[in-house]
């Protein structure tokens, strides 16, 4: 009778019985807890600790500057290249680190999985939370020196910011959660995704111009290369800082239905990764 009154209960809840994503809204605590832990350890143990933010992004853009910018003469004719250039990489490095840390949360949280119940999806949106917090270093530095530079802001360039930031962290989010769940049974999973992120600097404008891409391509191909959400999120930042510093720069056609088509299809990867998630989560514990 005890056990037929309770599951007859209003508040009774099966345990174990996950409700995706929205759970991740409902542990807010937990998702705190697993934010700081990513973030405080991720350079324990080193001497310059969160100086790495700065320096790992300086490193690359340098090494791409000269290379590209320089010894290849990319910088001939383009305005204010070196911000161009860095708007991209630090777009790219925000995918890039979001989606390696969603893809290897299960695998790297094992001994929480294995030992209790919470809500799984916690620890990739977690890592991609960890992966905002170290943008943050690399977005001041530009900012920085596109005010130096005589940048303005509008609430145009706010709004193109926040929907860029959007599309990434969905499709990084969608990707890690659809890849995250198979690398637990299948580590081939993230040599996969090494590819993807080998491919993802240079499949979007961010050491070219789009407009070296539109001379080489048919406009169905370009159409598809302009609605990738990391060249939606790529084209996005680069209207927010570079635009401002060389306003007469010609941009792509349709970048707010292109924006749109990328939010679309970073929602859709969101759903296509949640739904292998919650079909693959039931056997994480035995094959961690």
């Amino acid at each position: 009778m005890a056990y037929v009154a309770a599951l007859s209960d209003p508040e009774f809840d099966t345990p174990g019985k996950s409700k995706g994503l929205i759970d991740v809204f409902r542990h807010r605590y937990l998702l705190s807890l697993l934010l700081k832990k990513g973030i405080t350890t991720r350079y324990y143990g080193s001497v310059l600790g969160w100086v790495w933010s700065y320096v790992r992004p300086a490193a690359q853009f340098l090494m791409y500057y000269l290379v590209i910018g320089v010894v290849l003469g990319a910088n001939r004719g383009m305005d204010f290249f070196p911000v161009y250039l860095f708007a991209g990489i630090i777009t790219v490095n925000l995918f890039s680190e979001a989606l390696r840390n969603t893809t290897n949360a299960i695998t790297d949280n094992g001994s929480l999985v294995k030992k209790i119940y919470l809500p799984r999806e916690l620890f990739p949106v977690a890592a991609v939370g960890v992966a905002f917090v170290h943008f943050l270093p690399q977005a001041a530095v530009l900012l920085a020196v596109c005010i130096f530079l005589g940048w303005t802001i509008t609430w145009m360039q706010v709004l193109a910011f926040i929907v860029g930031l959007v599309v990434v962290l969905l499709f990084a989010l969608g990707l890690g959660l659809f890849f995250g769940a198979i690398n637990v049974a299948y580590r081939d999973a993230r040599n996969v995704v090494d590819l993807i992120l080998m491919f993802a600097t240079w499949a979007s404008p961010v050491l070219y111009s789009w407009e070296m891409v539109h001379k080489l391509m048919p406009d169905w191909l370009f159409t598809l290369f302009m609605v990738n959400p990391v060249t939606t999120a790529v084209e996005l930042f680069h209207n927010v800082f570079w635009l401002p510093l060389a306003p007469h720069t010609p941009r792509p056609e349709h970048l707010l239905i292109n924006a749109g088509i990328g939010l679309v299809l970073a929602l859709i990867t969101l759903l296509i990764g949640q739904f292998t998630f919650r079909k693959l989560e039931g056997n994480f514990a035995q094959h961690l």
